[in-house]
């Protein structure tokens, strides 16, 4: 952020008392509020203090709290960038050779709406009726069960509540589903490429993948048989495929599978054009996939399975050598931001669409080799490396301090090695920033420079 920029908006914490801790409490504020994002730089401590009009020893020690209080990381080269205590995950492929500050670009998620707060305060009050009860729901709460039954039927899905089984996120939703109808070495048809954790969770239940080849225009059709088959058609991880209503019934007669599985994860963040009718409301086969993840928070584990209340009961009884239930509190704070869906889903959508057109534009100005694909919904790019493999890629970007995802991991077989995909978690202001980087690996790469690292396959 430019120091004239971040000198306005600490303004209002510089008034009376030290002048140290009232720069420390305006940026610990912007930050807690998203004001400043996480992993932003902040100006260097003379120009802030230039722009303040204070002495740099005020900046100095500003910034010395706020790094003593985990709102600030700095490294020798790369300044100093707003972070927040604990924010970073302590992932299980860490390396203790990586650089102090990694800017991770392995999952696809946006910062949380300005909604949630009020959502959470609110969901704290109606949780007091309900401390009496034991709080097990193997179903999901019936208020978060119709709320997502309305919230379906307002998307062209008529949904009753008895037709929809709560679960800890979308993936646990494949996952229960696969438990309950398939069997170790049956067949499992799964788009290529796709979400990698939905690869790891046919692995875990020891099926046989088989790819069903998708592009940024749709499947490749005839389709092999297997018994169940999971499906993205709105904004497809990672291609952004909008599938229009012509494919989607074009995909359902070609597939030779009994049990259709639907990821809606992205299908309320259709950023180009309008969205197409629901795959469950052209097939009785399709169980709709859901999740709060991806169009609120990913920190909000929460979403469902909608399906024939027969196979919701066979999956609420394999549920139990699961898990029991989801937290309580979550699912009502999930009720009250569905409440608000309208005006959430506007704003994240307004905020990927800048996030994509800003990261598209600083690729075509520092990588014009690279053809980035367009994504018409979802909220990641898919770009084509001309001839150089994205996992050599990968691996000098952590070297330079960003993480990123290699096409292989995408993909049943380990190919698509010229592709990367890159989430659109990049604030609009920092998309040059992160493309100078990865112009500084692809660089290192075509010059067939060596990295220290190899890319992990733990992503999201």
């Amino acid at each position: 952020m430019h120091s004239d920029r971040l000198a306005d908006l600490l303004a209002p914490w510089l008034v009376g008392g030290r002048a140290y801790a009232g720069v420390a409490a305006g940026i610990r504020g912007l930050a807690l509020d998203g004001r400043l994002s996480v992993g932003a730089r902040v100006p260097s401590e003379r120009q802030l203090a230039a722009a303040l009009g204070v002495s740099r020893t005020t900046v100095t020690a500003a910034y010395d709290v706020l790094r003593s209080e985990g709102y600030l990381a700095s490294a020798a080269g790369a300044g100093s960038r707003v972070t927040l205590p604990s924010s970073a995950p302590v992932r299980p492929d860490a390396d203790p050779g990586e650089p102090t500050v990694v800017r991770d670009l392995t999952v696809a998620a946006s910062p949380a709406p300005a909604q949630l707060l009020d959502a959470v305060a609110a969901a704290t009050a109606d949780l007091r009726p309900l401390l009496a009860g034991h709080g097990l729901h193997p179903y999901g709460l019936p208020a978060l069960r119709t709320a997502v039954a309305a919230h379906l039927s307002g998307r062209g899905l008529p949904t009753e509540p008895e037709q929809v089984l709560v679960t800890n996120g979308a993936l646990a939703a494949w996952d229960l589903l696969l438990r309950t109808v398939t069997r170790p070495g049956q067949r499992a048809l799964v788009e290529q490429p796709t979400y990698p954790a939905a690869l790891d969770a046919v692995a875990a239940n020891h099926l046989r993948p088989v790819a069903l080849p998708v592009g940024v225009e749709g499947w490749e059709l005839p389709v092999a048989a297997a018994h169940v088959a999971l499906v993205t058609p709105d904004g497809q991880n990672p291609t952004g495929l909008l599938a229009d209503d012509a494919q989607r019934r074009a995909l359902l007669a070609a597939l030779d599978v009994p049990v259709v599985a639907a990821d809606e994860t992205f299908a309320e963040l259709v950023l180009d054009g309008a969205r197409p009718t629901p795959l469950a409301a052209l097939d009785r086969r399709v169980v709709t996939l859901g999740s709060m993840s991806k169009a609120y928070w990913s920190g909000l584990r929460v979403g469902w399975v909608r399906a024939d209340p027969s196979l919701l009961a066979r999956l609420a009884q394999v549920r139990g050598t699961v898990d029991l239930s989801s937290p309580v509190l979550e699912q009502l704070v999930a009720v009250r931001l569905l409440a608000v869906a309208d005006e959430v889903l506007a704003d994240r959508v307004a905020w990927l669409t800048a996030a994509r057109d800003a990261l598209l534009a600083a690729l075509a100005a520092r990588l014009p080799d690279w053809r980035a694909v367009r994504p018409r919904a979802g909220s990641m790019l898919w770009v084509l490396l001309p001839g150089q493999s994205s996992t050599r890629l990968a691996a000098h970007a952590l070297d330079l301090g960003l993480r990123v995802t290699p096409g292989p991991r995408f993909t049943v077989d380990g190919t698509a090695d010229r592709w990367l995909r890159l989430p659109l978690s990049v604030p609009p202001e920092l998309a040059d920033e992160v493309a100078a980087v990865l112009q500084a690996a692809w660089e290192r790469t075509v010059a067939g420079t060596d990295s220290r690292r190899i890319p992990s396959r733990w992503t999201a």
